[in-house]
């Protein structure tokens, strides 16, 4: 038995990285009676059984699992935001961040397009990234130049897996193809041959890059908090989840309870209002949702 990580799934095979080769394996059928399917990400234990070719043992337990793209123990995610055109939202922002902090997946925000704004606009937007960093979040700067200048960017990759994320036109698919060029080629062959948008990949795969791994599809392009309950809610903004022990009442939703730490650090100015808002926003839309059975 041998161990590995699957880095694609195509056609019914999972190809599974073990040292420097690549096998093809086959699932069991014991995987299918248990409503299990393996994912790309997945550590496996697996048989070798002709030459390059064998079938998976075991799925090893995930740190976490994403349904789109299908892929699990994601490591981080970059969350790529647009300055200008769409026009930036700390408020979509703050959603994939919930959703990423959920996941235990590390965030890291880039910001594309800082180049095109005006004096005021930037200085709005410089006084939001300030609030990031003082929140312990990693944020990284663009121009609206293609290729991207990811000079400097290497370092965030350099171990585990990653995937891109953002909104639709933010620049996700130029900043694949600018970390790894061969991808231009692929997509656009895609392209060509289906007529149809750039990334049209029927599978996920996870590419070397810099000395890690990255997906080669976008994710979270869900943005529902359909896995979250309330009280994990303020676990997902870190600067809530390191006061919630220093509110009087146990269990405090930070909401309408008297003696809140996140209340007092708010009116403070220790958290951002707009993050505070957010949160709230965030509370009432899960407290609306129909319950699960």
């Amino acid at each position: 038995m041998v161990e590995g990580r699957i880095t694609k799934a195509l056609s019914g095979f999972y190809y599974v990285q073990s040292g420097d080769d690549v096998y093809a394996c086959r699932g069991r059928g014991l995987f299918r009676n248990q409503n299990i399917t393996p994912l790309v990400g997945d550590f496996v234990d697996f048989d070798i059984r002709d030459g390059m070719e064998g079938y998976l043992i075991n799925i090893k337990p995930r740190t976490n699992e994403l349904i789109r793209p299908p892929i699990a123990n994601v490591d981080r995610a970059f969350i790529i935001s647009s300055a200008i055109e769409p026009s930036f939202s700390t408020l979509l922002l703050d959603r994939f961040l919930v959703l990423i902090e959920s996941k235990d997946i590390q965030p890291i925000i880039i910001i594309t397009k800082m180049d095109v704004l005006s004096e005021q606009e930037r200085e709005s937007i410089e006084n939001h990234v300030q609030a990031y960093l003082d929140i312990g979040y990693k944020v990284e700067k663009v121009s609206s130049k293609e290729p991207f200048d990811i000079k400097g960017m290497e370092k965030h990759f350099n171990e585990g897996v990653s995937v891109i994320a953002g909104q639709s036109g933010v620049g996700k698919s130029s900043l694949l193809n600018a970390l790894k060029p061969e991808l231009q080629i692929k997509t656009d062959d895609i392209s060509k041959s289906l007529g149809r948008g750039k990334h049209t990949t029927r599978h996920v795969e996870l590419l070397q890059l810099f000395g890690g791994l990255v997906a080669d599809t976008p994710g979270f392009s869900a943005l529902e908090f359909n896995e979250i309950d309330l009280d994990e809610l303020g676990d997902c903004f870190p600067e809530i989840r390191d006061r919630k022990g220093e509110c009087k009442f146990r269990g405090c939703m930070h909401n309408k309870e008297p003696k809140c730490a996140v209340k007092q650090a708010v009116e403070l100015g220790d958290i951002s209002q707009f993050r505070y808002d957010h949160y709230l926003n965030f509370y009432e839309e899960i407290q609306s949702r129909k319950p699960r059975y």
